[in-house]
């Protein structure tokens, strides 16, 4: 297995609740949420659908990334994921 370093985020809906993460395989970390393999906020919440990710060059700088991200307001958080994808739609289909 190839770890990627990546920053993801997920939600429930179209500008409903964010959840931000890291994790190093990002296509088994999504299919754990999507089956709430993951217990705590995301389940809780039901934050099964991949709206945004971004792969870093090392564990060390996705952990900050993600410190960063979690620290901006959620209007700048809206707008980095409708550059990505301004349709909100699922992208775990795409990675898998």
């Amino acid at each position: 297995m190839i770890k990627q370093p990546t920053v993801y985020i997920l939600t429930n809906r179209r500008e409903g609740t964010l959840y931000i993460g890291v994790t190093s395989n990002l296509s088994q970390r999504i299919w754990q949420h999507k089956n709430n393999l993951v217990s705590g906020f995301s389940s809780k919440y039901n934050l099964h659908k991949l709206v945004y990710f971004e792969v870093s060059r090392n564990m060390e700088s996705a952990i900050q990334y993600e410190k960063q991200l979690k620290k901006w307001n959620r209007q700048w958080k809206i707008e980095l994921i409708e550059e990505m994808n301004p349709e909100w739609k699922d992208l775990y289909p795409d990675i898998v």
